[in-house]
């Protein structure tokens, strides 16, 4: 489709992760324009809002369980917020899961950006990284330690029952903002500078990703493999 190739790296890198944060993390280690940025970004937020229609739709219509639905919709959803919200507007269970699945995407952000800063900088396109474990500590988001230590707590009855009501209630509450937040960030004007191409480029990623992961989870299921 003729697209500058740092602007397909940001593309691809926020269709595999975790959205817009692995599109900022990335923005620093391969230095894209600016342009590149927002583009990617107007896309990834726009194609998460439509996976908030598409994929409780598509759930339904499968008759997908609770568990693998959730599944699917942490494994192709881009942004975090998104693929929370996503998976939990067909059901609480789904939207836990949907959480761990996303969880495990997002646990590869350093690596992955840590991959592109190498390859970019072979080309003479981006800095160098002299400490690459210093690079993924800074790469990585931190919120997951925060998820592994909330987990373990929860899981070995740290918590009392109404405990856990409450922080389920707060954690309810934390994603109005957190997802009007998302709103924030999408301005559908950043989409304009460079055509239609990217955003196409974005839905065909998207389909592919969701109907490849939607397979493998279905097929799995299916099987019994897990329950």
């Amino acid at each position: 489709f003729g697209l500058r190739p740092k602007l397909t790296s940001l593309l691809a890198i926020g269709s595999s992760i975790c959205g817009v944060t692995a599109i900022m993390a990335a923005r620093g280690a391969i230095e894209p324009e600016e342009e590149d940025v927002s583009t990617s970004i107007a896309a990834i937020l726009t194609l998460g809002a439509i996976a908030l229609f598409t994929f409780p739709a598509i759930g339904h219509l499968l008759h997908l369980s609770q568990e693998s639905y959730g599944i699917w919709t942490g494994l192709a959803v881009d942004n975090t917020a998104e693929a929370t919200v996503t998976g939990a507007l067909y059901g609480d269970v789904a939207g836990r899961f949907a959480i761990l699945a996303k969880t495990a995407r997002s646990a590869f952000i350093g690596f992955v950006v840590l991959g592109y800063a190498v390859y970019w900088a072979s080309k003479g396109q981006a800095p160098d990284v002299p400490n690459k474990a210093l690079f993924l500590w800074q790469k990585f988001p931190k919120f997951i330690l925060g998820f592994l230590v909330i987990s373990v707590l929860a899981s070995s009855s740290f918590f009392n029952t109404s405990q856990l009501s409450s922080l389920s209630n707060l954690s309810r509450w934390a994603f109005l903002p957190a997802f009007a937040g998302v709103g924030l960030r999408t301005n559908l004007r950043d989409l304009t500078g460079q055509g239609w191409r990217p955003i196409v480029v974005g839905i065909l990623g998207e389909i592919f990703i969701a109907l490849v992961t939607l397979g493998l989870v279905y097929w799995t299921f299916i099987r019994g493999d897990i329950r």
